[in-house]
């Protein structure tokens, strides 16, 4: 009989800046208010069989784009590759990338919500994660009246010391709840997943499910980084990434490198918890294995399931930060690295927790 999981902590994080009060407002009144473009890894060589095109869509998610594009093409959903998912209710601009089909025949594609802004070919296919991250302009809505002075101090903050890099509600799901079912699959718990309605998963759900238990996790981790002031330090045995190079090493000698977390040269990472998982060592050792002890888990439950885990930074920069009022309604444009949410930024600017797409 396997063991029974005991309950999991909510997935929500504290504020960084919980002493500054926020500005409020509404998002997404209109598509126009949350404008995100892509930002390529690479730019495509020219030459080969692969055709890399860029595609502007309005309110329509990146699934129902590559289904409509794969509809008008001739091809199957499968034959269209891109770098990232992008938000539904927005303004998008991403790069996709399809074989043996010309540039020319992509750009006379006529497409609802969408059009194609530019196609050239490549010689090898456009992958997940091939991307440098995505550059932001969001327009909140209906902000409260002293926000002119809200926003500055807040976003100061946030450029100094890091957005944290959590996750937020589009990865736990309109109840909540998507983490603590993925602990009951982790755990094989059949009665409970029954008891939720859960008899069979198709694979990428049951795997979304465990990479949410996963995302729990790391936000449990980056609570207590949060709580302890340790957003932008860093801690005997932290495993650390530089930022210009994405070299990663462990830190042995925390007065030397403490300088270097501030001067936005390197950050602390924190475990998405798998049986491969870089460990750290030391004393940030002993806290990833408080947070994972407290959910009762261990690395090896991860090993079935095939979790390998991975390192994730604790915190992104909000690069070319820049802020205006309009009326009542506050625009912010920024750039952030790959993986990194903006929904995170706003939850602090905000005081609110954001919904995702």
């Amino acid at each position: 009989m396997s063991q029974i999981a005991p309950p999991l902590k909510g997935w929500r994080i504290p504020y960084l800046t919980t002493d500054l009060p926020g500005a409020g407002g509404r998002l997404r009144v209109t598509p126009e208010d949350f404008v995100v473009e892509e930002v390529p890894a690479y730019e495509p060589n020219g030459e080969g069989e692969h055709t890399f095109f860029a595609v502007e869509k309005r309110n329509l998610s990146t699934p129902l784009l590559v289904k409509a594009v794969a509809h008008a093409l001739g091809v199957p959903s499968r034959a269209i590759s891109y770098a990232g998912m992008k938000d539904a209710r927005a303004v998008t601009r991403q790069v996709l990338c399809v074989q043996f089909i010309s540039p020319e025949q992509l750009l006379a594609l006529e497409l609802e919500n969408a059009r194609v802004l530019w196609a050239k070919r490549n010689t090898r296919k456009l992958r997940i994660g091939h991307l440098r991250g995505n550059r932001f302009t969001l327009r909140i809505n209906d902000v409260h009246p002293e926000t002119a002075t809200r926003a500055p101090a807040i976003l100061a903050v946030l450029a100094r010391r890091g957005v944290p890099n959590g996750y937020g509600v589009q990865r736990f799901g309109a109840h909540g709840d998507n983490h603590e079912i993925g602990l009951l699959l982790l755990r094989q718990q059949r009665d409970a997943l029954r008891a939720r309605g859960i008899r069979s998963l198709p694979f990428r759900r049951h795997r979304f499910y465990l990479n949410s238990l996963q995302s729990a996790l790391f936000n449990h981790y980056l609570t207590e980084r949060l709580q302890r002031g340790l957003l932008d330090d860093v801690l005997p045995g932290d495993v650390v990434k530089k930022h210009a190079t994405g070299g990663i090493f462990t830190v042995e000698d925390v007065a030397a490198e403490r300088p270097r977390a501030q001067r936005w040269e390197i950050s602390a990472t924190g475990p998405i918890y798998g049986s491969k998982m870089l460990p750290a060592q030391g004393e940030a050792a002993e806290l990833e294995a408080a947070v994972l002890a407290e959910a009762g888990l261990t690395l090896e439950e991860f090993r079935p399931a095939k979790l390998k885990g991975s390192r994730r930074h604790v915190r992104y920069r909000p690069e070319d930060l820049a802020w205006r009022m309009e009326g009542d309604s506050l625009v912010i444009s920024f750039f952030a690295p790959k993986g990194a949410y903006a929904t995170m930024l706003l939850r602090e600017l905000m005081k609110t927790e954001v919904t995702g797409e």
